[in-house]
């Protein structure tokens, strides 16, 4: 068994798109009409048949008091691993993307947290 697609919810899809693929650097993978919405992934170019991630719509309404909750906690809904946490925060706050948490070291990692602009918190991650 293997992790195939996981998600993020969004306010927004094409607005996410544009977030997750201009900004952050990942490539869009699957674009397919669903109903009011699509099935829209990215993948990381670094790895184009690896883990998906579905931009998926925030629509239901569990989903928005869970994603305020976790954003008033401070808890991120997802973690991407970085080889350079320091690096991509400075070129992440140079392209405008806020910072919740600076890079931190913590032993074996260090994480850093923003906003997605989306509703959602996301940790970047360096393992040492």
């Amino acid at each position: 068994m293997k992790i195939v697609v996981t998600s993020v919810f969004v306010d927004d899809q094409e607005k996410a798109l544009k977030f997750y693929t201009e900004i952050l650097g990942f490539e869009k993978k699957t674009d397919v009409p669903a109903g009011a919405y699509r099935w829209l992934t990215v993948v990381s170019p670094e790895d184009r048949g690896g883990v998906e991630l579905l931009l998926e719509p925030d629509a239901h309404p569990a989903v928005g008091p869970f994603k305020k909750a976790l954003v008033d906690d401070g808890i991120p809904c997802a973690s991407f691993a970085v080889k350079d946490v320091q690096a991509e925060h400075d070129r992440l706050v140079k392209a405008g993307v806020h910072f919740t948490q600076p890079p931190i070291h913590m032993g074996p990692v260090t994480t850093a947290v923003f906003d997605d602009t989306c509703g959602n918190l996301i940790q970047l991650a360096q393992m040492h």
